[in-house]
C-alpha cells in the first residue's frame, strides 16, 4: 500500500530522532574510554625516551599509569624559560593536555613547551633525566617525538617517535629501536654552550660515532630524515632559556618542582 507523503516524512523525523539519541549516548559512553586511551599512549612515548621497550612493553596498562604519576612531574615553560602555571581564563595549564599540533602553528614566541621531569626510583627529589617534546613534518603528514637529556641538558639519553603517515619500511622507520637509539649519547651543544643539535645525515650505513651532532640517516627517506633534523632545531632551541635558568640556579631540582 502506498504510504502518504506526511507519514513518510513523519518516520524519517522519528528515525533520525532515535538514531541522533543512540549516537549522542554511545559518544557519551565511549567518551571516558577514548580519553583514557589517549592518556596512555601520550604517556607510553613520554615513558619511551627512558625506559626500555622490553620494560614498557611488560607492563600492564594501569601500571603504567601508576608508573607514570610516581615517576614524572610535568610543567610547561614558554620560549623565555618563564613557567606557565595558568591559562587566560585562571585554568591550570597541565603539560600532558597542551595540543602541539595546535602550538606548532602559532609563532614560537607565543607557544607552550611541555617539560617532563623523570625522577630517580625511591627519591623524588632527584632528576634523572629531563624529557622535552619535538613536533614538525615529515613528507606526508606530522612526525613527532619526545627526547630525553641527561641531568647536564645536553647529552641525550634517549628519544621516540611518531609519525601519522610515513612510508612503511622508509620514513616510519624512524619509530624502530634501532634508529632511535643512534641518537643516546650525542649532544645539543658544543663545548662552548653553543646550540649545535643533531641531525640525521643524507645516506645511510657510515659511523658516526666519533661525532657529538650527527647520526645515520634513512636509506630512501631523506625527507622524513630532513623533518627529525627541522623539528629538532625548531622546538630544542625553544627549551634553551629554562635550560639556562636550570643550570644557573645550582638547583634543577628546585627550579623543576617549584
Amino acid at each position: 500500500m502506498q504510504q502518504s507523503n506526511a507519514y513518510i516524512i513523519t518516520f524519517s523525523v522519528i528515525l533520525t530522532v532515535v538514531l541522533g539519541l543512540l549516537l549522542s549516548g554511545t559518544s557519551q559512553v565511549l567518551a571516558p574510554i577514548q580519553k583514557k586511551a589517549v592518556e596512555l599512549d601520550t604517556k607510553k612515548q613520554i615513558l619511551g625516551a627512558v625506559l626500555a621497550p622490553s620494560e614498557l612493553r611488560s607492563m600492564k596498562p594501569d601500571e603504567i599509569l601508576a608508573f607514570y604519576d610516581n615517576r614524572i612531574t610535568s610543567k610547561v615553560v614558554d620560549i623565555e624559560g618563564n613557567l606557565l602555571e595558568k591559562d587566560e581564563s585562571g585554568n591550570p595549564i597541565i603539560a600532558e593536555n597542551v595540543n602541539v599540533a595546535k602550538n606548532y602553528k602559532m609563532a614560537p614566541e607565543k607557544r607552550m613547551y611541555p617539560m617532563f621531569v623523570f625522577h630517580k626510583e625511591g627519591n623524588p627529589d632527584a632528576v634523572e633525566a629531563y624529557i622535552v617534546q619535538v613536533y614538525g613534518a615529515g613528507l606526508w603528514d606530522e612526525i613527532w617525538g619526545f627526547l630525553a637529556l641527561d641531568t647536564d641538558l645536553n647529552t641525550i639519553a634517549g628519544v621516540t617517535f611518531g609519525h601519522k603517515a610515513e612510508t612503511p619500511g622508509l620514513g616510519a622507520r624512524i619509530t624502530e629501536n634501532a634508529v632511535q637509539n643512534r641518537f643516546r649519547g650525542k649532544r645539543l651543544f658544543d663545548d662552548g654552550g653553543n646550540f649545535q643539535s643533531v641531525a640525521m645525515q643524507k645516506g645511510e650505513g657510515r659511523d658516526y660515532s666519533d661525532d657529538d651532532h650527527k647520526v645515520d640517516g634513512l636509506s630512501g627517506a631523506t625527507i622524513t630524515a630532513n623533518g627529525v633534523n627541522a623539528m629538532f632545531r625548531n622546538y630544542l632551541q625553544a627549551y634553551k632559556a629554562y635550560f639556562d635558568k636550570l643550570r644557573d640556579s645550582g638547583a634543577s631540582e628546585s627550579l623543576a618542582l617549584n
